[in-house]
């Protein structure tokens, strides 16, 4: 008798501690779902460029047409793991997100939705939103932020209202060009020239999205001028004469100078600071590096020198723009 009654005490015990260690287990899942590292950017082979604002007030704003819609922020974020931000009164610009792969959750005024893979989304200016990537699916995105002059004009002449749902578009190859025509223009340099083309590239994106059903093709032309542009790109850190590029390309140094200031407004050597400088501008951002290991990075080992050229440039100093942002 004693003993079937310590035999039940016993199993009685033991249900209560396997009771108590879901109990725990559970208040740990729940911690550490809390404790997540949510983070708005810094994913691995992400593509990020934020426009300052000195360059947009000094060459977009007060441009007649241009000023009428143009891109603030352009960034791919692929396989976004954690990626969460949350904007209590919304911001300036409209918002387009585009999924190519995974999925994440959209909170608006209008609902609660998922977006997935092949549907995108434009969140309206001035409202709450709050949007993240999915713990087991990530998503991978694309996206642009878009402000101007004529947004309510866009809105009434085209019922942008009509995509703050998750809408669902055929894939197309032409999408990916457009928009990586206007992040390389911005990323080459924010000359007159690159921000105008950029922005009439946004035209083209946008209605793709506006027009889903259209069939839509895009073929870019290649030049000497290009390929230097992007051998510049791909030396970011090295030191050139306009002597040793030319060279390069087999022209002299005076016909490749006139050349490229032909196309570009600017001299090789003053355009490739401009890529320099818009490099940094993208590891201040993105990476926590020390200002003098990012002057390193592009090629200047004086952090002094490095500082006053990125504030000859910019309007503030790298440190002031990394703050800013952060603030942002």
């Amino acid at each position: 008798m004693k003993r079937n009654r310590l035999i039940t005490i016993l199993k009685i015990t033991t249900l209560a501690l396997e009771n108590n260690n879901r109990v725990y287990s559970n208040l740990y899942l729940l911690t550490s779902m809390s404790s997540v590292n949510r983070v708005k950017d810094g994913f691995l082979g992400e593509k990020q460029i934020n426009v300052p604002r000195i360059i947009l007030d000094s060459k977009v704003r007060n441009i007649p047409f241009l000023n009428s819609i143009f891109i603030t922020h352009i960034g791919y974020f692929p396989k976004a793991q954690f990626h969460f931000r949350e904007r209590k009164n919304g911001c300036e610009d409209y918002i387009l997100i585009y999924c190519m792969n995974g999925k994440g959750a959209i909170e608006t005024p209008k609902g609660k939705f998922e977006l997935i893979a092949s549907q995108f989304i434009i969140l309206a200016p001035n409202q709450y939103h709050r949007y993240e990537a999915d713990i087991n699916y990530p998503w991978s995105i694309y996206w642009v932020h878009f402000s101007g002059e004529k947004l309510n004009e866009l809105n009434l002449g085209f019922n942008i209202e009509t995509y703050s749902y998750p809408t669902s578009m055929p894939f197309s190859e032409s999408i990916l060009d457009i928009w990586n025509e206007m992040y390389s223009s911005l990323e080459s340099g924010y000359t007159g020239s690159n921000i105008g083309y950029a922005n009439f590239c946004l035209y083209r994106f946008i209605s793709f999205f506006l027009f889903s059903n259209r069939k839509n093709t895009f073929t870019a032309e290649d030049d000497q001028v290009d390929k230097a542009i992007n051998y510049m790109k791909s030396n970011i850190g090295t030191y050139f004469t306009v002597e040793m590029l030319a060279e390069r390309f087999n022209y002299s140094a005076s016909h490749f100078g006139a050349l490229f200031k032909k196309k570009t407004g600017m001299s090789p050597i003053e355009y490739f600071i401009q890529i320099k400088i818009q490099h940094a501008c993208q590891l201040l951002i993105q990476r926590n590096l020390k200002i003098k290991e990012i002057g390193e990075t592009i090629g200047y080992d004086d952090p002094y020198y490095f500082s006053r050229l990125f504030k000859k440039a910019i309007g503030k100093s790298p440190n002031q723009y990394r703050l800013d942002y952060r603030e942002d």
